[in-house]
């Protein structure tokens, strides 16, 4: 099974229900799909005690050296008290799990909303948090998952668009000329940043991926699915919970590193790789997207994608970064 074919096409209710079984987990039938299109995620009603959620991984996006690592990062983290859900050590000490050709993992159900990053203390709560993840995560280097670097999340991804005629014929000499200046601002911004330490991230950490509780045992954030969790600098865990006005970020940066530097030191020159990686993201995703094209669930989730205007938007968004990415840092210092 290839990742330009229907992946999950044989993913039925009967058989999450019989892989459940298959580790002693026994389901009251009630299944419940969640938000994600990677993967496959289901909370699911038990017949004995409180719902739990199953995943079902993509075929052949991770080795199961590469699932495993990640969960052994996240247990440590769980180990170290803080609020992380790994996933569930089921019969034969095991966390992956086979059947049928698919391979899944089983999570404790956790709810919870996005925090409100405007509300006193928030950012300076999560900084510390995420500086102890990055505090474990510097301890040792993933093996088997890869490095977030210009070559895999801009070079090949918009390679790979380009190859495969994704952007319409009448733009594709533009997109071409603009995605190269975009990652020769890419470059400049490592550049600028010099030798900055690379550790074990959780790779994706927007919003939707750290739930608030304002009660129970943890109050606070929860952060979730690291299933995107690889090497790379500190500052790719940060910049995603900044937005608004330059002044706005400023602000939100320094309520965030008030926390986090209780527990890792943030090296600044990192600020120069910001809008760098905001670029990177944003040429990786459109890749993402087209990678996974023939998974039917795509199409109906973005309609929009590979459009004339969904490439005229990209180019204008790529301009913008250009710009972006030779301001200063946002905070000024001895660099």
């Amino acid at each position: 099974m290839t990742l330009n074919t229907a992946p999950f096409a044989d993913l039925s209710p009967e058989l999450i229900l019989d892989a459940l079984d298959s580790v002693g987990l026994y389901s009251d039938g009630r299944l419940l799909a969640l938000n994600s299109y990677e993967n496959r995620v289901y909370q699911v009603g038990m017949e004995e005690g409180a719902p739990l959620v199953a995943k079902f991984y993509r075929p052949a996006r991770w080795t199961d050296e590469a699932i495993l690592e990640e969960h052994a990062f996240v247990q440590s983290l769980a180990e170290a008290e803080i609020p992380v859900v790994p996933a569930l050590i089921l019969p034969e000490n095991k966390t992956l799990h086979h059947f049928k050709g698919f391979r899944f993992s089983v999570f404790a159900k956790h709810g919870g909303r996005a925090p409100e990053l405007d509300r006193a203390g928030v950012l300076e709560w999560l900084g510390r948090f995420i500086g102890r993840i990055h505090a474990i995560g510097a301890v040792q280097d993933y093996q088997q998952r890869p490095t977030l670097d210009i070559a895999s999340f801009g070079i090949e991804p918009s390679e790979y668009l380009l190859t495969n005629h994704f952007i319409p014929a009448e733009l594709e000499e533009v997109y071409r000329g603009v995605v190269k200046q975009a990652l020769e601002g890419v470059q400049r911004g490592f550049d600028r940043a010099g030798e900055v330490t690379s550790l074990r991230l959780h790779g994706d950490c927007h919003l939707g991926n750290v739930l608030w509780t304002e009660s129970g045992a943890q109050p606070g954030p929860h952060f979730v699915d690291f299933d995107d969790s690889r090497m790379g600098p500190a500052v790719q865990d940060i910049w995603m919970l900044l937005s608004g006005e330059r002044h706005e970020m400023v602000a939100q940066l320094n309520d965030f590193l008030a926390g986090y530097e209780d527990f890792y030191d943030f090296n600044p020159r990192e600020l120069f790789l910001v809008e760098a990686l905001r670029t990177l993201r944003l040429i990786h995703y459109s890749a993402w997207i087209a990678r996974r094209w023939h998974d039917p669930a795509f199409p109906m989730a973005f309609p929009w994608f590979n459009t004339q205007h969904y490439w005229q938007d990209r180019i204008l968004e790529l301009r913008e970064q250009i710009a972006l990415m030779d301001e200063p840092p946002l905070l000024q210092g001895n660099f």
